[in-house]
Parts: C-alpha cells; structure tokens; sequence
C-alpha cells in the first residue's frame, strides 16, 4: 500500500519517500533541513512525536511554533503569519489517498494555507495510519478520527470535540476544527513539496 501510495505522489509531481521508523524519519528531516533555515511547523501531532522541533532548537535552527504555551492569541496569530513566508514548513497531512492525493482540514486554515503557497520548501510527514482509498474515506477519517482527537485534545467546545462524534451539518461553534477543507490533487505549481511516509501508526 505504501509503495503504490508513493508511485502516485511521484505521479503527481510530489518527491516522494518511504521510510522505515520515526527515528529514521527524524535523521531525514534533519538532513533536508539546512542548520540556518527558518523553519514554520504546522499544528500537528506527528511532527512532535518525531521529536523535531527539540532536534532543530538544539542544533540552533529557528522554529516558528505557535503551539508554545507561553504565548497570548496575538503572539499565536504572529507567529501563524510567519510560518507563510517561512524557508521550510513542516507538517502532517490528515490523509494520503492511495492515488496520491493530500486531504486535509483546519479551523483557522493557516497549516493548510502554509502547504499550498508560501514558504520555499515544504514537508509533509504521515504514518502508514493515515492513508486511505480515496477522498470519500479521507473526509471520513477526518471527521471521525482526526478531528475529534484534536478537537479533545484542545478541549474544544465543538460537537466532536463534547460528544466525540462528528455531526458535520448541525455544528455551527466557534471551536469548530472543519471549517476549510482542502485536497491537494497535485503539487501546486511553485512550491517544492516532498512527502514522507513512515512505515509505522503517527498522530492522529
């Protein structure tokens, strides 16, 4: 599944590569991350389970990371902007469809925003569990999976996020994490975009 996912992200004009753990997708990162880039990371789960960011402060590269928790919405909403013009952003995807395609979804919009246009080189990390058939399971997988998880984990006041289950057509709240959805067909025009897909369960 890994191997045919990764023939048509190459088909769709993404430089694609598999690799075997977190560990080794760390390695890799750190060798396609120049020491003195400025480096965007998108809100995602995998990448912080990769242990990136600790990686790149320790080597002196600097991270516009809006998830810090010493910082106020102004701050947040700052460092969001930065990440747009970034050398390297650095994110997940919330599904990889096995004809190559990347469908995600976001409250602010600002990681999906970050993927299309922008910064020079973008990355996108995703475990094995995140590839699907196509569109319609991605979306399901979204709604069902994804965003529940991160609606609890931000303790959203979404419908997913009290009840733990997706009711698309009757969530209007302000937390609501679905609000732009986007698909990457292919790699847009003129941003370098490269997809790593690790052979092992990563984020939600």
């Amino acid at each position: 599944m890994i191997d045919l996912t990764l023939s048509n992200l190459k088909k769709n004009g993404f430089d694609a590569r598999s690799l075997h753990s977190k560990e080794e997708a760390l390695k890799t990162l750190l060798g396609m991350i120049p020491v003195d880039a400025n480096v965007g990371v998108g809100g995602s789960v995998t990448v912080r389970e990769i242990g990136l960011i600790e990686a790149l402060l320790k080597r002196g590269t600097p991270v516009a990371d809006h998830w810090r928790s010493d910082l106020t919405q102004a701050e947040k909403r700052d460092i969001r902007r930065s990440q747009l013009t970034c050398d390297v952003f650095v994110s997940s995807t919330n599904a990889v469809t096995i004809d190559g395609k990347l469908v995600n979804a976001d409250g602010t919009g600002n990681r999906v925003a970050s993927m299309i246009f922008g910064p020079r080189k973008v990355i996108i990390i995703a475990g094995a569990n995140k590839i699907v058939k196509g569109i319609d399971e991605a979306i399901v997988r979204i709604r069902e999976l994804a965003a529940p998880m991160n609606a609890k984990r931000l303790n959203s006041k979404s419908l997913c996020g009290t009840t733990g289950l997706c009711t698309e057509e009757k969530c209007d709240s302000p937390d609501r994490l679905c609000n732009v959805i986007t698909i990457l067909e292919r790699r847009p025009n003129e941003t370098e975009t490269t997809v790593l897909l690790v052979n092992e369960n990563l984020g939600y």
